[in-house]
């Protein structure tokens, strides 16, 4: 197909994400970054991060977009004395057929959301590990694999340090993004106490089977992408490893740098993006915006970083400014 024919499918597949906008602008006012970036997790097949102060809707916006999807969801909340268990299953004997049932545990659904999952210790989060990245579980000797669409979308809280625990690496790195949900404009606060006064709407209704999202992520495959920008997303993720190379003097504030699966998560979030936008093809802007929710839980800044008072959002944006764009 010709990137002619690619848009006029992406403008018709593209009502899908209208109809799942209108249905959660119903519950949820402003917010349309963390809802974009919602829709481009979910297009994706992407597990999402979402870090923000406490009564920002993150729990509620993402309750909602499960309801306006004909499949199941889950929340977990997670506590300091959860067990992996407790999230993927375990072996049950009974003793009227003297053997071992196993019960699954609510991992075993479309939609997860692991709330405030740094309130847990290590060896439970890293109980998702397999989920998130086989899209299956493995409970005794036997292995099962889990329905499509299968996403973890979890919530913590950047500021409450007691009870808390930073999430391995390993399980950081499976996110596609973390988006850092902000503050609402007055606008929209007074807008928000308004609605709550009114009562809030929970009539959310399921808009769209997953069939159609399945059908649009087709669609985002075949965005076209030119060679310059896929280079253009190469070093871009190469730049957080080796900075000089490209001429930002930024090395010795960065102690590890994104890995290969940046590249291939910022690749399909900008089609995503373009996606969304109704554009059959991809433009550097995509890539831009998309750059920072893909980099900044991949880059382990250094002592140096953090005495000058960096964070990885600054040095991401001092690798875009620097960076030749095609």
């Amino acid at each position: 197909m010709d990137i002619r024919d690619i848009t006029e499918r992406v403008e018709k597949e593209s009502l899908v994400l209208k109809l799942i906008i209108a249905e959660m602008e119903k519950v949820v006012v402003g917010q349309s970054n963390l809802i974009e970036r919602l829709l481009i997790g979910l297009l994706c097949d992407g597990h999402l991060l979402l870090e923000g102060l406490p009564g920002l809707a993150k729990t509620t916006v993402v309750k909602t977009l499960a309801s306006t999807i004909m499949t199941s969801f889950q929340r977990i909340q997670f506590t300091p004395d959860l067990l992996p268990a407790d999230i993927l299953g375990t072996q049950i004997y009974r003793s009227d057929t003297a053997s071992f049932e196993i019960k699954k545990g609510p991992v075993f659904h479309n939609i997860i959301l692991a709330d405030e999952i740094n309130r847990a210790p290590a060896k439970v989060q890293s109980a998702l590990l397999e989920a998130m990245q086989e899209r299956q579980v493995t409970i005794g000797n036997t292995t099962f694999l889990l329905e499509k669409p299968f996403l973890v979308l979890a919530t913590q809280n950047p500021i409450e340090q007691e009870g808390t625990y930073p999430l391995p690496e390993a399980q950081i790195d499976r996110f596609m993004l973390k988006i850092r949900v902000n503050y609402p404009s007055a606008a929209e606060e007074k807008k928000i106490i308004k609605r709550v006064n009114r009562g809030v709407a929970d009539d959310i209704n399921g808009v769209v089977d997953v069939s159609r999202i399945e059908s649009a992520r087709e669609i985002i495959r075949s965005i076209h992408m030119e060679e310059k920008i896929a280079d253009y997303i190469v070093n871009i993720s190469r730049a957080t490893r080796n900075p000089e190379e490209f001429g930002v003097p930024i090395g010795h504030m960065i102690a590890f740098g994104a890995s290969p699966r940046a590249s291939i998560w910022l690749d399909r979030a900008a089609r995503a993006h373009a996606f969304l936008n109704g554009r059959g093809y991809v433009t550097p802007q995509d890539v831009k915006s998309m750059a920072p929710d893909v980099l900044r839980h991949r880059i382990i800044l250094s002592y140096e970083a953090e005495a000058e008072e960096k964070n990885t959002d600054d040095l991401i944006n001092i690798l875009l400014e620097r960076i030749e764009v095609p």
